[in-house]
């Protein structure tokens, strides 16, 4: 079973990708996933989501063009010619979104605080404190390249910080619900078929947040769902303990991904169609 708890402090950037590329890919994947729709639940949020169109308008595109930048960032690195250029388009893109300061770290620390969460709960072995460290200095240094103020100094401060937006900011909106509706097929599309009519159970499962679920319009989460999505998770995790550690990265920048880029893509591919001009774009 491999754990970076010997990984230095200042090997924090390759500790991070170690963790989500390889030792606890599947279940960081889950957590951006969760991230992602987290942001449907703040009203102010959802309704500058929905105003531009993207992801009602293409809501497969936008869905893996958002994990692909910060998965390039990751992968390549803060401070690489790729991740330059996804840290850059990313500032171009929020250039045109309106928001307060405190709704942009948010949005910045779903990414760090989801995650790390659904895998101290559910992955097939905990993250080390050093991953965790790892994860919480990487996205305080993209937040601070995106001039995000007020960052973080630990997990801790960053966990309070998304506690408390939430407790003030999570409520149901008709944007909320219109991208829920809108993307809600991108998971339903990933399951087995015999799966597909629970898929907003599962979901409501996975956040396991009765006050997320109704700012969703999911069901109320319940025991039994939870308990099966439980119960599924260790019989994987028992499964996974026994298999040895991929070799090949969950992501390689450039490659195909999903039915979206099923024949690579470039950096020029990504990004929302609606929110920024041609010239903002990567060239």
């Amino acid at each position: 079973m491999r754990k970076q708890q010997s990984a230095s402090p200042e090997e924090w950037e390759g500790t991070f990708r170690r963790m989500v590329l390889f030792d606890l890919a599947k279940d960081m994947e889950f957590g951006n996933f969760l991230s992602y729709y987290r942001n449907f639940a703040v009203p102010q949020l959802a309704q500058t989501l929905a105003r531009n169109g993207e992801i009602t308008a293409r809501p497969t595109k936008r869905s893996y063009d958002t994990a692909i930048v910060i998965y390039e960032i990751i992968a390549s690195g803060l401070d690489s010619p790729r991740g330059q250029e996804m840290v850059s388009l990313l500032n171009r893109v929020h250039k045109y979104v309106p928001g307060k300061p405190e709704d942009f770290r948010y949005v910045l620390l779903t990414l760090l605080v989801v995650p790390i969460r659904w895998c101290e709960q559910h992955a097939w072995r905990k993250p080390t404190d050093t991953e965790v460290d790892a994860a919480t200095r990487f996205f305080t240094e993209l937040g601070r390249r995106m001039h995000i103020v007020q960052l973080p100094s630990s997990f801790s401060d960053a966990a309070a910080i998304l506690d408390d937006y939430e407790s003030e900011n999570v409520a149901p909106s008709p944007a909320g619900l219109e991208l829920m509706n809108a993307t809600v097929q991108i998971l339903q599309g990933t399951l087995p078929t015999p799966v597909r009519p629970f898929t907003r159970i599962l979901l409501s499962a996975m956040f396991d947040d009765g006050r997320l679920a109704a700012a969703l319009g999911l069901p109320r989460p319940r025991l039994w769902s939870r308990a099966a999505l439980n119960g599924a998770l260790k019989a994987r995790n028992v499964l996974r303990r026994w298999r040895p550690l991929s070799q090949e990265p969950r992501f390689t920048p450039g490659r195909p991904v999903s039915a979206i880029y099923p024949n690579g893509y470039k950096l020029a591919d990504l990004g929302p169609v609606n929110v920024m001009t041609s010239a903002d774009r990567v060239r």
